[in-house]
């Protein structure tokens, strides 16, 4: 464990050096929690001036099936409108470890540091161990501060208990605290295998971005009323993700392979 901390700090103490990872990892967290508590106030404040907010009517499918039977109208609508961007706190796990990772890795073959470090005794695995760990944990931590402030704030705007319930039910705390990290290793798992066949971490990074395709097609299925998250399809991508991730890391390990990798890359 010493050895894979020495190569947290030294990734951390490299890659934040770099202003568009600070970017990724600070601005948009700040900009997909202020998205959803803008829309609380907004539909809070047309509730409160309508008098006929409370009753749409019946709700369609889409909305429905992810609304609560005892909230109705507006608050139905808000339920909905705020589900949306459960995928968005997902995705930040995906995009912020893609990019720390893309530019640790390739990063060290440009800088000219890869040399040293695979001539060190670490092995292969405390090695990429400890490289992923400097990816994930930032995103996590990332992740999991949004999602405070988003509970914070939708705990000031809205009044009624039964509605921050349904904001904050358990589908927001698989999907931020068990899915995300599960994302991030993921993504981190896919920019390492790609990491070992290019030698430019702009490429890099782009390839790996194709992460986030499944979790958009998942977003705009929702939209369209095809798919439906609730609690059992956040417990099943858990499960999809953690045989994923081992299988990936398996990979990653067998494929990074010291003795060929830096003649690949040159």
């Amino acid at each position: 464990m010493h050895k894979i901390a020495i190569i947290i700090r030294k990734e951390w103490a490299e890659v934040f050096k770099n202003r568009m990872v600070l970017f990724t990892v600070a601005f948009m967290p700040l900009l997909l929690t202020a998205i959803p508590l803008i829309i609380l106030v907004t539909t809070g404040s047309i509730e409160a001036g309508s008098e006929t907010a409370g009753d749409f009517g019946e709700m369609p499918e889409q909305i429905g099936n992810l609304c609560p039977p005892e909230l109705k109208g507006m608050e139905c609508m808000q339920v909905y409108l705020v589900s949306q961007f459960m995928l968005m706190f997902m995705i930040l796990p995906l995009a912020i470890p893609v990019t720390i990772a893309a530019y640790s890795i390739v990063g060290e073959k440009t800088t000219r540091s890869l040399e040293p470090l695979l001539a060190t005794p670490i092995t292969t695995i405390e090695l990429l161990l400890g490289k992923s760990l400097a990816a994930v944990i930032p995103a996590v931590a990332a992740t999991d501060l949004a999602f405070a402030i988003f509970a914070a704030g939708a705990w000031l705007i809205v009044r009624e208990a039964k509605l921050l319930t349904a904001l904050l039910d358990a589908r927001w705390l698989l999907a931020v605290l068990v899915v995300g990290p599960l994302m991030a290793l993921a993504a981190v798992c896919v920019s390492v295998i790609v990491s070992s066949r290019v030698n430019d971490p702009r490429v890099a990074e782009q390839i790996s971005m194709v992460v986030i395709v499944p979790l958009l097609a998942i977003f705009f299925g929702q939209l369209a009323g095809l798919v439906y998250i609730n609690r059992q399809f956040v417990l099943a991508m858990a499960a999809i993700l953690l045989v994923l991730d081992m299988a990936l890391f398996y990979a990653a390990e067998r494929l990074f392979q010291r003795e060929t990798i830096l003649t690949r890359w040159k």
